[in-house]
């Protein structure tokens, strides 16, 4: 979950783009609640269940990013939707067999050309499923296998997944199952490198990630610029760990332990500065996400404080996504997409999240 990273100046050259939406009628949101925050879009509705969305940042035109998500489905698929929700039927890719979660990943080298990825669990098949952006064309011959050779009930079943590109310019996928061993080795991470064809490859790299046992692991989250991994452990808490391979296997922090209704699901990052932002966690059960502190404290730097607990609209919200730049005059400071269990996906102002602050992000 990987957001472009660019300065507030380009506000003034996206916000002309597009004209404020407002919330179709007949849909989700339409009517208000004290203290709930309302979505500003509600997506077209997909065929089966909604579940994890990413969102591709056009460079050249922000205004015209997408919104990829999953239906979660025996015979799902990836639903391409437009900053107003619409449908890109010629970008939607179906028959994927329950695809579970899928990020976004920019400047991986096909052929010589540096191409923009998004790469979706197909729990079914334990494969991976990698499309370029935005055309979302198979770059991957049908599917790449991951967990080889693990044997115990689901610990092939494919559910979260995030990509990690570091300073270098190397992306890996760091993949979760539905469940999996509770020594350490819950989450497993690969790198992606061109084939030598134009298709993406996948090299094993280390197996790491504590697990209670007590629900699953779905959702994770990664930070490129600060080089951490988060995961969500239902009904235990957020682990932390180092992205990079080889700064080792240790836990930095177990932290969003307390005050959850259920499950902790839903893990995004959003980008104040290049160090300081926010960690976005939901309460699955409770319709809430809880807000912590991306930089932690002066004393600890793994330290996240809690700020803030909101309550949304979206029902039994589990994927999320944030974006930390302007894309249009309706998400002037970003914008917060999370699904919801009437098949949509919902989109809200940053500003209506969190009080805006000065900011200036500078790279990837």
């Amino acid at each position: 979950m990987n957001n472009v990273c660019i300065s507030l100046l380009w506000l003034g050259a996206v916000a002309c783009h597009t004209q404020q939406n407002t919330i179709r009628t007949g849909q989700a949101g339409d009517t208000t609640t004290p203290g709930v925050i309302q979505p500003v879009v509600v997506t077209d509705s997909v065929v089966h269940d909604t579940d994890d969305p990413a969102v591709w940042i056009n460079p050249t035109d922000p205004a015209k990013s997408l919104i990829v998500g999953t239906d979660k489905d025996k015979d799902g698929g990836l639903y391409v939707f437009d900053l107003n929700g619409k449908l890109q039927a010629d970008k939607t890719v179906r028959g994927l067999q329950r695809p579970n979660n899928v990020d976004i990943e920019y400047g991986l080298l096909l052929n010589g050309k540096s191409t923009d990825i998004a790469v979706a669990t197909e729990r079914l098949t334990h494969k991976l499923r990698i499309y370029s952006l935005p055309d979302m064309k198979p770059v991957d011959k049908g599917g790449i296998e991951v967990f080889v050779g693990e044997t115990g009930t689901d610990y092939r079943d494919l559910m979260g997944i995030s990509l990690y590109r570091n300073k270098a310019g190397v992306i890996y996928a760091i993949v979760g199952r539905k469940t999996g061993p509770t020594d350490g080795s819950y989450l497993w991470q690969y790198r992606l490198d061109d084939d030598g064809a134009g298709n993406v490859k996948a090299t094993f790299v280390r197996k790491f990630g504590q697990y209670s046992g007590l629900k699953e692991i779905e959702s994770i989250a990664v930070d490129d610029q600060l080089g951490y991994v988060y995961y969500s452990d239902e009904g235990r808490g957020v682990h932390q760990y180092y992205a990079d391979p080889e700064k080792g296997n240790q836990e930095l922090a177990l932290f969003a332990t307390k005050g959850f209704a259920e499950d902790h699901e839903g893990i995004s990052i959003y980008n104040l500065t290049d160090s300081t932002g926010y960690i976005l966690v939901s309460d699955q059960g409770a319709n809430k996400f809880h807000i912590f502190t991306r930089e932690g404290t002066a004393q600890n730097q793994f330290d996240h404080q809690l700020l803030k607990v909101v309550t949304i609209k979206a029902v039994q919200s589990d994927g999320s996504e944030t974006v930390s730049v302007p894309l249009n005059r309706q998400f002037q400071h970003g914008l917060f997409i999370t699904m919801s269990d009437d098949r949509t996906f919902h989109l809200y102002r940053w500003e209506d999240i969190m009080p805006v602050k000065s900011r200036v992000i500078t790279n990837r």
